[in-house]
């Protein structure tokens, strides 16, 4: 294959395993603002202490540990609100955890890279498996610096991860570092204090089976009646008997509303968190539950009637539809968004963008949807594309992992399967067999647009290589075949292949080595030196045959 890469075989995406839907709590009492506001304070502290303790015992952390955090927290709160606390603390320990081995490939990347370039002389070409030397001494001697300070930096962290040592911090790094820089931020002080002070609030709770509409710390009833379970030291300014406090305000969830009440109608567990929106300054309910696992559907059933090749870009979806042969059918489709400003816009963009994709697919009844399993954790390393800051920027800018679990989420929804396919040489190859002879007057074809199809093609089983017409009969031999034929045990492939064995003739061995026999030459050329020609005396003029001396 010339150095091609082994491909990943196409496989069916599992669907979603949980379920999340909010809405907002309307009409709330300022009594109801002020207990809300202390109970998140005070159970946000509490999450706090728990988190510094969990990130002390670092490895060391077991049962029994988790069951002393537990006891302590109950007798300042209640069993529910510690468990809740306790769970939260261990997702967020997990989570740090994760990020730091995350840091640890990161940097032993670029160190790989770094050590591999100043190896190179100076002004070595690189390749495209491997990046090339560097430009100069000057671009040389700052690299091993930065080899220096990576190997410096790896090392701290392989220390901390050995240990077991983490660094969390409630509320996020990226807002504790906006103290610093309101002014860039267009926050005061006193904003800044607000929205930090929120985020490090606590208002969850874990579901449970056969309870009461399935929790008991956050209740919500059908009719959307949302009560809480105060910690003890607040119990005093609860409004309903057994130290609950009931919200003024109620919930309506308009996503998913019927599949919520027939939940808590039937007593199964649903987990709730309440938070606040203070630029905003409205308060949101968030239901969540778990659903049951469902056996994904096999590939051949989600391409037997054609798929949706889609690529993705930096601004945009390019798909174009596929049948099962895989010929491209109709037009290609482009379906942009727009990935500056914030992120809730950010992230509006990308969900509007996928219901439109999903709606066309399902207007033209396909039943899948292939796109590449796209990961660029080693491809947006500084080291190795250092002077390439917009090609950088372009695959930093594609929205790989919320688009994974937006396009997942929503295609269950909708029916459709989502098929990952090898993400190798798609916009090359697409370009280079589907983009120039798709493209005519009416039809302008980007190399986006035949990389879909590229994909499509992979997701169906099928070589990205287009069939080319077969040549014409006078000239077989100098056109050639088609570029893409079958295997050679297949008895309809396009080609030259031996004989069966049970028809041949009897003078042809049945292993396949018949050699064609030399036919009797029709030109002058073709004729042996040892052949004469003379012209008939009898031939009138303009008329000529020759004849065998």
């Amino acid at each position: 294959m010339g150095g091609v890469r082994v491909l990943a075989v196409p496989f069916v995406v599992p669907g979603p395993s949980g379920v999340a839907v909010r809405d907002r709590l309307k009409h709330l009492t300022p009594e109801d603002e002020r207990v809300l506001r202390a109970v998140g304070e005070y159970q946000g502290v509490l999450a706090s202490r728990d988190l510094k303790v969990r990130c002390a015992q670092g490895l060391e952390h077991g049962a029994d540990t988790w069951a002393a955090r537990k006891r302590e927290l109950t007798k300042v709160s209640s069993s529910r609100i510690a468990g809740a606390i306790t769970k939260a603390t261990h997702d967020q320990w997990a989570l740090a955890r994760r990020g730091q081995a995350a840091h640890i490939r990161s940097l032993e990347t670029g160190i790989r890279t770094l050590r591999h370039r100043l190896s190179l002389p100076i002004g070595a070409k690189g390749t495209k498996s491997a990046v090339g030397g560097y430009r100069s001494k000057g671009e040389w001697f700052r690299k091993s610096r930065r080899l220096k300070v990576l190997e410096a930096r790896h090392a701290a962290v392989v220390k901390d991860w050995r240990a077991g040592r983490v660094r969390v911090v409630r509320g996020g790094k990226r807002l504790l570092n906006t103290r610093h820089h309101l002014a860039e931020a267009g926050l005061t002080e006193e904003q800044w204090r607000g929205r930090w002070e929120a985020e490090r609030w606590f208002l969850a709770a874990d579901g449970e089976s056969l309870k009461r509409f399935g929790n008991e710390t956050i209740r919500v009833t059908p009719d959307g009646r949302v009560s809480i379970k105060l910690p003890a030291p607040l119990a005093h300014l609860a409004n309903t008997s057994h130290g609950r406090y009931t919200l003024t305000g109620t919930v309506a969830f308009a996503h998913r509303g019927v599949e919520w009440a027939d939940r808590i109608e039937t007593n199964r567990a649903v987990a709730y968190r309440i938070h606040l929106d203070t630029a905003r300054g409205r308060w949101y309910l968030t239901a969540s539950w778990q659903r049951p696992l469902v056996q994904t559907i096999p590939w051949d059933t989600a391409r037997a009637g054609g798929v949706i090749g889609v690529d993705t870009n930096a601004d945009h979806f390019a798909a174009y539809r596929l049948d099962t042969h895989g010929n491209p059918v109709g037009e290609p489709h482009r379906f942009t968004y727009d990935l500056s400003g914030t992120t809730h816009h950010r992230d509006a963009q990308i969900r509007h963008a996928l219901t439109r994709l999903l709606h066309w697919a399902k207007q033209t009844g396909v039943a899948g949807i292939g796109i590449e399993d796209l990961d660029f954790s080693t491809e947006k390393t500084r080291e190795k594309h250092g002077r390439r800051k917009r090609f950088r920027q372009l695959i930093s800018g594609i929205p790989t992992g919320k688009l994974k679990a937006r396009l997942v989420s929503m295609a269950a929804e909708q029916g459709l399967s989502i098929i990952a396919v090898d993400p190798a040489y798609t916009s090359m190859w697409g370009g280079q067999h589907w983009q120039k002879p798709l493209t005519t007057p009416r039809r302008k074809m980007s190399r986006h647009d035949a990389a879909g199809i590229a994909i499509g093609r992979r997701a169906l089983g099928h070589p990205i290589r287009r069939r080319t017409a077969p040549p014409p009969h006078d000239r077989r031999d100098r056109v050639g075949h088609r570029t893409a034929q079958a295997a050679p045990g297949a008895r309809e492939r396009e080609g030259t292949r031996p004989p069966a064995t049970d028809h041949a003739p009897g003078d042809v061995p049945p292993n396949g080595t018949r050699k064609r026999q030399p036919s009797a030459p029709k030109t002058v050329r073709d004729a042996p030196r040892t052949h004469q020609w003379t012209q008939h005396p009898l031939m009138h003029t303009g008329q000529e045959r020759f004849l065998h001396g």
